[in-house]
């Protein structure tokens, strides 16, 4: 069972917000990602294809006030509705705006089918453990609806590297302790305080997704997640757009390549097996299953397998 439980969609860059990096690129600033070119690749098509591998992909919405962000809900539902045995889709919502996060989550749960949500706390402006967030986390622990958490560092400049920290959530998860929380990107570039929270906290988890563009800095965090045990708390994420789950999965089997014929330790092969074929599924306690169909209209993809 190998199931990607890092991937987005849109329909335009401008869903993603304002101060983007490849923005940035175009206007001849730095750019401090490698990620300028991948909004053209985010649409359900390119998608479905870059999913063939994986037996589920799970797919994200996002919504940020402060950065004028929404990949909307509906968005991800409709297309989920289309295949689902094989994807599932996670709410975006805004914590930072708890009377709105609170209604959008409830209809995501019990309208649209969602099954996860996804939070910001850098690109939504706003503490993890702030009061408002804290009731959201609440509902969604109502709802048995995992949270994953996206560092949200690289949107843009104006996102707040202090709220990214993962050991803020170490609150988060003595309070809610019957709540799944994922932790994107091995808390990138907090990793040593991720492997501290997975080792502590029963209910944490955390995907590899972002991270394997940088082999060098995945053998390394892989390499501490290894011996400090905490292994079996990894899920696999690609990341798409910004890389497929096939390239990932090569890229975290051959992870030791770079350091044979040196003195440097190998992480063994079953390991990271493990985080490649482990049913997240089961580990988060979801499952697939059909969607409504968006209450708003229409679905914004056709019904016919073939269109895809």
């Amino acid at each position: 069972m190998i199931v990607d439980c890092y991937t987005h969609i849109w329909d335009s860059m401008s869903q993603l917000g304002r101060d983007l990096p490849w923005s940035r690129s175009r206007l001849g600033l730095p750019v401090l990602t490698r990620l300028e070119g991948a909004p053209a690749k985010a649409g359900a098509e390119r998608h479905y294809e870059a999913s063939r591998p994986v037996d589920t992909a799970i797919v994200l919405g996002f919504r940020s006030h402060y950065l004028g962000a929404e990949i909307p809900d509906t968005l991800v539902a409709d297309y989920v509705r289309r295949y689902p045995d094989k994807l599932i889709g996670f709410a975006g919502v805004d914590p930072a705006v708890p009377d709105e996060a609170i209604g959008a989550l409830v209809r995501a749960r019990r309208e649209l089918g969602m099954k996860g949500v996804g939070v910001a706390p850098a690109a939504q402006d706003y503490h993890p453990t702030d009061t408002r967030a804290m009731r959201v986390y609440a509902k969604a622990a109502e709802l048995q609806m995992p949270v994953l958490f996206h560092p949200g560092i690289h949107m843009a400049t104006a996102c707040k590297l202090e709220y990214a920290q993962p050991v803020l959530l170490d609150e988060v998860a003595r309070e809610f302790p019957d709540l799944k929380i994922i932790i994107a990107h091995l808390g990138y570039p907090w990793v040593a305080e991720t492997i501290v929270l997975l080792a502590k906290h029963p209910n944490v988890y955390s995907d590899v997704s972002w991270l394997l563009h940088h082999p060098w800095e995945a053998y390394q965090a892989l390499l501490g997640a290894y011996h400090h045990g905490v292994m079996d708390k990894l899920l696999f994420g690609s990341g798409f757009p910004y890389t497929s789950a096939a390239n990932c999965i090569e890229t975290l089997y051959s992870i030791n390549h770079m350091v044979q014929g040196t003195n440097l330790p190998v992480i063994p092969r079953d390991q990271l097996r493990g985080i490649v074929e482990r049913d997240a599924l089961e580990v988060l306690a979801i499952r697939p299953g059909a969607p409504r169909r968006s209450p708003s209209g229409p679905s914004a993809f056709p019904d016919r397998d073939e269109d895809i």
